[in-house]
């Protein structure tokens, strides 16, 4: 009886390790849906793969849905005609589709062309699904879903994998962090936010290949970094690193995570409060949170130019052009998020100033929000003045006329750390006639 259910159920080609499962997935009326429909209309075949289809598996729901097809990048663009070519290296399709854009890639072969150290620098040679899915990096992502038939196709025992929990690379594991290095950063990812268990021989080589990712371009490991960072397991990640034998050298970004996680600074504030919007569905933005993980190498210079007789603003100033080209040019930040993030430091010397009309000019600041939940976090920290963050917090929530009242009674603060002391009023000194007309009297 249970012989027959196993050969009713799994269907296997000797040759390719194909196993096809019947297997119910909730995908709903999604865009990648109508995307495999349109394509299997057109008589071409078209699956749902990778990450998507582990997390529904796994009872998570995606964030976004891949397609893979036996359709060339060309075909599918003169399908959908909004679509459009990305990539040299691994071309692909971008299909807008109402409010989401899907991924859509061509089966390859695996005939890539390598350079020297090994790594992958061309892979558009186009094949089979079997052929696609060995070129594949981890067996739980080489799992392809038919939405058509409600049918599991597996050809690495990648649905075995996932029940047990656990990482497998595919293939000759050392050959394919060689291939991309990156890989490594992959698998600190999957195996934090999944819980999953590294496999010992996917383990093995990994601290010896580690030093493969300097060759990678910074902007490339930033993007990488940038995923462990939004996964909402961040903290779960970056322990992993540890277990896995990766070093914080690997990225100057890292360091910073490594060393903030260590202690109760804005940076483990940040990560903590990341993971937690990340695991509620709630948006993040990736600007606010890099200038709370940063603000470790900005903080330090900013008190150094204070310290040297700066005001507050204007040492603040100066601490973010020192910084800003490194960030930019040496770590890979995007320009889109550099600009967030300095609009954000440099409003942070302003809330300490709670008198006349600045404090109606700073609230009108449209990243004054951003700045303002900064500050708080920098508060919680004890990096900031806690009453200074509570006046804002009243200030926001008052009517205009209590607004006004508050800028009235305020004394204003000399930097955005601590109230400033009080000024001593000099004496006016007198001149000489009056002094002469003193003694006179």
């Amino acid at each position: 009886m249970i012989k027959q259910w196993i050969k009713k159920k799994l269907a296997k080609n000797a040759t390719t390790g194909e196993v096809r499962r019947a297997v119910n997935l909730s995908v709903g009326g999604t865009a990648a849906v109508s995307i495999i429909r349109k394509l299997v209309q057109a008589g071409y075949e078209a699956y749902l793969v990778g990450g998507a289809v582990r997390d529904l598996l796994l009872g998570v729901q995606p964030k976004d849905f891949d397609v893979v097809t036996n359709a060339t990048p060309e075909q599918v663009k003169a399908l959908f005609r909004r679509s459009r070519i990305v990539g040299r290296r691994f071309p692909i399709v971008h299909v807008p589709m109402g409010a989401e854009t899907v991924e859509v890639s061509t089966f390859r072969s695996g005939q890539v062309r390598q350079n020297d150290a090994g790594r992958v620098v061309r892979d558009n040679a186009y094949g089979t699904m079997a052929q696609d899915a060995v070129r594949r990096d981890f067996t739980c992502n080489a799992l392809y879903y038919d939405v058509i038939k409600g049918e599991m196709i597996d050809f690495h025992q990648g649905m075995v994998d996932i029940a047990a929990r656990r990482l497998v690379m595919i293939g000759d594991v050392a050959e394919r962090y060689c291939e991309d290095p990156v890989r490594i950063l992959r698998a600190v990812r999957l195996s934090g936010k999944l819980g999953f268990e590294v496999a010992a021989e996917t383990a093995a080589p990994i601290a010896a290949a580690v030093h493969l990712l300097a060759r990678e371009p910074q902007s490339r490991l930033f993007d990488e970094l940038l995923k462990i960072l939004f996964c909402g397991y961040a903290e779960a990640c970056l322990r992993q690193l540890a277990v896995l034998g990766v070093g914080d050298e690997v990225h100057p970004f890292l360091s910073v995570l490594q060393q903030g996680l260590e202690q109760d600074t804005v940076v483990a504030q940040a990560l903590r409060g990341t993971d937690a919007r990340v695991r509620e569905g709630k948006t993040v933005s990736a600007g606010f949170v890099l200038a709370a993980l940063l603000w470790a190498r900005v903080r330090p210079l900013w008190q150094r130019n204070i310290g040297r007789g700066q005001s507050p603003a204007a040492a603040m100033g100066d601490a973010v052009l020192q910084i800003r080209g490194g960030f930019e040019r040496d770590w890979g930040v995007p320009q889109r998020y550099s600009a967030v993030m300095r609009e954000i430091w440099l409003m942070q010397p302003q809330f300490a100033h709670q008198r006349g009309g600045r404090p109606f000019r700073l609230l009108a600041q449209p990243r004054f929000r951003a700045a303002y939940d900064f500050l708080l976090i920098r508060a919680a920290a004890g990096e900031a003045d806690a009453q200074t963050a509570e006046w804002w917090t009243r200030f926001q929530a008052a009517n205009e006329a209590q607004r006004k009242q508050m800028t009235a009674a305020q004394p204003n603060t000399a930097s955005g750390d601590a109230p400033a002391k009080k000024k001593r009023r000099r004496r006016r000194r007198k001149s000489a006639t009056s002094a002469n007309k003193a003694l006179e009297s």
